[in-house]
């Protein structure tokens, strides 16, 4: 039987929550006397973030836009046409164009690396780095096996780094490309990428990281890299570890 929060994830309920938030801190704004920039621009913000909620990362792209176009569609509120270009770039700055090609904003859940601790020893004080962190999913299970590492996130999308940050203080977080940040100077890189962009990650780690550090993949393998451990903790949600210096099948 579905538990609450499957059937509140089910579609089109996702869209339907993020809507009506938007559209409530919209109209608690207003009545509080905030100017009309400052309350379309917090609840456009507002869905956008409920957006992650939505599923696939199309939904989320029209979840993201529904509460500016509804309300243009309403007209409930009368601005000139370039105005309108305020909640696309609010849109954009969370969902950046470049990441489009990465994975989406897919969350580790919570128990899906338990037991990584045995496979993939790190000493106290070890570096891992949450590659594309999103708002802090895998930082936070990443925590709760590794609780005395050094846990770092970077993410393109500033908003989310900066929801992140407040979310895993005991992290420090940046804003920045995972593609362009140094992976050598950590003992363990975490992704949930996707399948299209696993070979880009195989290659920047047979590339950077040391001897002896880990390349930890959820859900998605490195197709020409020979695993050293898998953890199949959550169905349907394997973590493929690989220990460097990676070895490729042949």
């Amino acid at each position: 039987m579905p538990n609450i929060l499957t059937l509140l994830l089910r579609w089109p309920l996702p869209a339907l929550m993020a809507w009506a938030g938007s559209w409530l801190v919209y109209g608690f704004l207003q009545r509080a006397g905030v100017t009309l920039w400052l309350a379309l621009s917090v609840a456009t913000v507002a869905g956008a973030l409920l957006s992650v909620l939505a599923g696939t990362f199309w939904r989320r792209i029209a979840v993201a836009a529904g509460f500016p176009l509804s309300l243009l569609l309403s007209g409930a509120v009368s601005l000139p046409a370039w105005a309108w270009l305020l909640p696309l770039v609010i849109v954009a700055l969370v969902y950046p164009m470049n990441t489009w090609r990465d994975a989406p904003l897919f969350p580790t859940p919570a128990e899906a690396l338990t037991g990584m601790a045995t496979s993939a020893p790190l000493a106290p004080g070890a570096s891992i780095l949450d590659a594309g962190c999103g708002l802090g999913h895998g930082l936070r299970a990443l925590r709760s096996v590794y609780p005395q590492a050094a846990l770092n996130g970077i993410e393109w999308s500033w908003p989310l780094r900066a929801l992140t940050a407040l979310r895993c203080p005991w992290a420090r977080i940046r804003q920045g490309d995972m593609w362009a940040a140094d992976w050598s100077v950590h003992d363990m890189v975490y992704l949930f990428q996707r399948p299209e962009t696993m070979p880009r990650a195989v290659d920047k780690a047979s590339a950077e990281l040391r001897p002896g550090a880990w390349l930890a993949s959820l859900e998605f393998p490195a197709e020409d890299l020979k695993p050293t451990a898998v953890l199949r903790t959550v169905e349907g949600k394997p973590v493929w570890l690989y220990r460097a210096p990676l070895q490729r099948i042949r």
